[in-house]
């Protein structure tokens, strides 16, 4: 949250050069407050671990979210209990009317085929010019990431040799930006996807700007110039087990996976190094992005 202080003072001036948030008494006494709405169009088959795991995060700050889950229309999902979306879940059709300060994409099981063979693609592509008009900011994570890049920019991926899992390094590329605000200087991201980014088209595309990346797993934080598309390409999210429970998964299916990359210790045990920078990514996400652009009145979004 941001320090309210006079905008005369020098400290104004230099904390704002250091990037730190600071806001001026004036605006701070006539900002209303209000809950911010946030939709999650959930595409994973795990649908009650992802959502888990995004409201985890979302509960980290200080601001009240409330919390609109959506799933496809054009393609009912087999790995959930059709109660539990009928009871939790609403369909495009029965939001598209309204407007939300934030959105969350998720990644989905379909990175391998083209875009267009998806099921419900020509419903994503509806989602995603709602997005553009509706939405103060989404975010994209992994596939879904992956599906936006190519839409709105004609970014398209790569089928990479072998499958990038486990948890790797990462640097920030634009150490000043408010989404990064905190992380350490190196830190860790989980990926598990068999695609990559085509990274000179994306490095090349005026509207975006790379975070940060990794030498080993290439492009993973991008946003649009004007904030109001973030993309990542691994799973901040991710809990301590996931990438776990997906590799015996794989082994269960006879798959050729080997194990997930810097992930288990030495004695076994799993090395959960990114928690903090997920709770600092989601709560930079939701403050700097969402709660500090967003109009009072949500119907001016």
């Amino acid at each position: 949250m941001p320090i309210i202080i006079n905008k005369d003072i020098p400290a104004f001036e230099i904390l704002q050069k250091e990037r730190i948030f600071v806001m001026n008494e004036a605006r701070a006494y006539s900002q209303d407050i209000r809950p911010i709405e946030v939709a999650i169009l959930n595409l994973m088959p795990t649908k009650i671990d992802t959502e888990t795991q995004l409201m985890r995060l979302l509960s980290n700050s200080p601001l009240q979210v409330n919390i609109t889950l959506i799933s496809t229309e054009s393609y009912q999902p087999t790995h959930i209990n059709a109660n539990h979306l009928n009871k939790f879940y609403k369909t495009f059709s029965e939001v598209k009317d309204r407007k939300f300060d934030g959105m969350i994409i998720t990644g989905a099981p379909v990175e391998t085929l083209p875009f267009e063979e998806v099921k419900y693609w020509d419903e994503l592509k509806e989602i995603f010019d709602y997005a553009n008009k509706n939405v103060t900011s989404t975010l994209y994570i992994c596939w879904g990431a992956q599906a936006s890049l190519y839409y709105n920019y004609g970014i398209n991926k790569v089928l990479l040799k072998e499958k990038i899992f486990g948890v790797f390094e990462h640097i920030k590329e634009s150490p000043l930006d408010f989404l990064l605000k905190g992380f350490n200087d190196y830190f860790y991201i989980p990926q598990s996807r068999h695609t990559g980014l085509d990274e000179a088209a994306l490095r090349n595309t005026k509207e975006l700007e790379v975070l940060a990346s990794s030498e080993k797993s290439g492009i993973a934080i991008v946003k649009s110039k004007n904030g109001r598309q973030i993309f990542i390409t691994g799973h901040l999210e991710y809990d301590a087990v996931t990438l776990s429970n997906e590799y015996e998964r794989d082994l269960s299916k006879g798959l050729d996976i080997k194990p997930p990359q810097n992930y288990y210790k030495d004695d076994g045990t799993i090395n959960m190094c990114w928690k903090s920078t997920a709770t600092l990514f989601f709560t930079n996400w939701l403050n700097y992005y969402v709660y500090q652009i967003t109009p009072f009145d949500i119907e001016k979004v």
